[in-house]
C-alpha cells in the first residue's frame, strides 16, 4: 500500500495540481449535516435511484418536474402515496415513469421517516455515524433503504455532502495495483480493507475521504471519477 503522499504526487503528475484541486469535492460539517432537512435527504436518494442505469443528464434536466410531481419530497407526503398517486405518477410526463423506482421512492420515504423519528433527524443520523465505519453506513442504507446498494448508497452520501469515499472503477483499480484488494470490494473483508486504507490515508493527510477518493482515482488512466 502506498502512502497518500506518493499517491498525491502521482495524481499531480498526471493531472496537474490546479486541475486536481479543481476536481476535489467538498463535504459538509456535522453541524451542516444535522441541519439538512429530511426532504433533501429523500430527494438525494430518489435522484440517485432514478439516475442509476440511466442517462444522468436526462434526470438532471427533468429534476424540477420530479420535485413538483413528488410534492417537494416531504417524506410524510411521499410515504402516503397509494395506488391512485402511483397511477398518476406513471402517467406524469414530468418524470421518468419507472414503476419500480417510483415504489422505491415511497419505500425510502418510510425509511427516512423512521430513521428521522428515531434519531431526531436523518441528517443527525448521518452526522453521528462514525467516519471510521463509513462502509457500515453504506450497509445500513442498503439493508434499510430501497435500491441503495452498490455504489448508490455512497453516491447519495456524496450528493448530501456527507464525507465518504466511492469505490469507482478507478479507485478500485488503484487499490488492486497496491495489493489492498484483488477485485471491487463487496465482501465484508474487502470492504473492511478499503475502509482501513482510506482511514490510514486520512490520518496521514488530514484530508476527508471525498478528496482522497478523487486523488486515488486520478492516479490511473481512466474515465472521469
Amino acid at each position: 500500500m502506498k502512502t497518500f503522499a506518493e499517491l498525491y504526487d502521482r495524481a499531480v503528475e498526471r493531472k496537474g495540481e490546479a486541475e486536481l484541486a479543481g476536481r476535489l469535492p467538498s463535504c459538509k460539517t456535522p453541524e451542516e449535516l444535522i441541519e439538512t432537512p429530511d426532504d433533501r435527504i429523500l430527494a438525494a436518494m430518489t435522484q440517485t435511484v432514478f439516475s442509476a442505469g440511466f442517462v444522468w443528464r436526462v434526470i438532471q434536466n427533468k429534476w424540477p418536474g420530479f420535485e413538483e410531481a413528488f410534492g417537494g419530497f416531504h417524506p410524510a407526503t411521499v410515504a402516503g402515496f397509494g395506488a391512485e398517486e402511483i397511477g398518476q405518477l406513471m402517467q406524469d410526463t414530468r418524470i421518468v415513469r419507472n414503476g419500480q423506482k417510483i415504489n422505491a421512492a415511497i419505500d425510502n420515504a418510510e425509511y427516512v421517516l423512521e430513521t428521522s423519528n428515531e434519531h431526531g433527524g436523518f441528517g443527525r443520523f448521518l452526522a453521528e455515524w462514525p467516519l471510521d465505519d463509513t462502509v457500515g453506513l453504506w450497509s445500513h442504507l442498503h439493508k434499510n433503504g430501497k435500491r441503495l446498494g452498490g455504489d448508490s448508497g455512497p453516491r447519495v452520501l456524496r450528493r448530501l455532502g456527507r464525507d465518504t469515499f466511492i469505490l469507482t472503477g478507478d479507485v478500485t483499480r488503484s487499490m488492486i495495483d497496491q495489493g489492498i484488494v484483488t477485485k471491487k470490494p463487496t465482501s465484508k473483508r474487502d470492504l473492511a480493507a478499503a475502509q482501513e486504507a482510506f482511514s490510514a490515508w486520512s490520518a496521514e493527510s488530514g484530508r476527508p475521504f471525498c478528496e482522497i477518493s478523487v486523488v486515488i482515482a486520478s492516479t490511473v488512466e481512466s474515465s472521469p471519477h
